[in-house]
């Protein structure tokens, strides 16, 4: 059996299904906590965030058999895969965390919880749960940020990886232009040095 070289179509579909309800959910997302008073919309919210934890759920356990770099045809330096599988599980967590908290909210909110009349006040649960998915909804940005800004890059050099989820814009090799492989190879010169580090105190 030969050596995969991209995704399954399977797996390329969950991604990019995926994706469209994450951005779904950036758009639909309540603005402020008296919209809920509108049973409908709660309701639609508790339907929403449980549909999305069982994706990601089944999302993570089906994309997990793929290797990080499904397709690069140059051995992955092990600085940058573990950047990378920290940067994938980073986002997985985010993806967990915001249903999660959502249906805190919905939950807290059906049970009488609000929000602090005045700065003043301590805070309550409520406040809290909403600072959490505040803050990973955050955080979520920026990993996604830099997911495609490295997908983007890894295009740029024409590594594979791109090819095997990305149906355009197709690698057809390593790229030939002096200043993408002057990058790289700086790139590939800090990723030694780092591992340098590590392989120091590890032997200290």
């Amino acid at each position: 059996m030969g050596v995969q070289k991209s995704h399954t179509l399977l797996a390329r579909s969950i991604h990019w299904s995926f994706i469209l309800l994450y951005v779904y959910g950036i758009f639909k997302q309540v603005n402020e906590l008296d919209e809920l008073e509108d049973t409908n919309l709660l309701l639609f919210e508790i339907v929403f965030a449980t549909i999305f934890l069982v994706i990601v759920i089944l999302r993570y356990s089906y994309m997990s058999r793929f290797k990080t770099f499904l397709g690069a045809r140059e051995p992955v330096h092990i600085v940058h895969y573990y950047f990378a599988r920290t940067v994938h599980k980073a986002m997985y967590a985010c993806f967990i965390l915001l249903p999660l908290t959502g249906l805190m909210i919905a939950g807290l909110y059906s049970q009488g919880y609000t929000v602090n009349a005045t700065p003043d006040e301590e805070q309550t649960i409520m406040d809290l749960v909403l600072d959490l998915h505040g803050a990973v909804a955050d955080l979520s940005y920026m990993l996604i940020f830099l997911h495609i800004g490295a997908a983007i890059y890894s295009r740029i050099k024409g590594e594979g990886v791109w090819s095997s989820m990305v149906p355009v814009l197709k690698e057809t090799g390593p790229s030939q232009n002096k200043i993408v492989q002057n990058i790289a190879e700086y790139e590939n010169m800090a990723y030694e040095k780092i591992g340098s580090l590590f392989s120091s105190k590890d032997s200290d």
